[in-house]
């Protein structure tokens, strides 16, 4: 059977037709909506009374301790005794002054990293510096802030403060360092 050539292409050409989509229209049309940004005139908003807003105004007054080297807020690494996680006492205040500005601050988010010298095997210093960064957390979690604005995770020996294979380096690096929002 011979087909001609321009009966194949009318063939081809109508299932392609009917394959094809067409717009919808109308009330048929389904989607989200499309918000109109072109300018506050057109939202209703008058312009005069708009106030610029910083991350400072929106987090309270104290958020500026965190930064000033006079405050012990800026003060962030509690540090540890060689093979051990208990925090000293010689820390408490910090502890203290942290848990008091998270209680006061509940937008606020920390991350504890618990870090250790270069010295044991890389299990044993991810393991020691988990026990490490949980013990600042639940120090925290005692004094009053909610365990949903803490989180604590261990980076072993993976980010060493001091590299010099000293005791006075090693101790630098036996450390819980508490990062706030944006920090991390």
């Amino acid at each position: 059977m011979n087909i001609p050539r321009f009966a194949l292409t009318l063939a081809a050409a109508g299932i392609l037709a009917a394959c094809s989509s067409s717009p919808k229209t109308g009330d048929e049309q389904s989607g989200a909506a499309v918000e109109d940004r072109s300018g506050a005139a057109s939202s209703g908003i008058d312009s005069s009374r708009v106030v610029p807003v910083t991350p400072g105004d929106a987090a309270g007054a104290g958020i500026a301790a965190l930064k000033d080297p006079k405050s012990i807020l800026s003060k962030r690494s509690v540090y540890f005794d060689y093979d051990s996680y208990v925090v000293k006492d010689e820390f408490r205040a910090l502890v203290e002054a942290h848990a008091k500005f998270l209680v006061g601050h509940p937008q606020m988010k920390m991350l504890i990293q618990g870090n250790t010298d270069e010295r044991g095997s890389r299990e044993y210093n991810l393991a020691l510096g988990q026990k490490r960064s949980e013990a600042v957390k639940k120090a925290l979690s005692l004094l009053g802030v909610p365990e949903s604005q803490l989180e604590s995770v261990s980076l072993g020996k993976e980010k060493p403060s001091c590299s010099d294979a000293t005791e006075t380096c090693w101790s630098a690096n036996r450390r819980g360092d508490m990062l706030y929002s944006g920090e991390f």
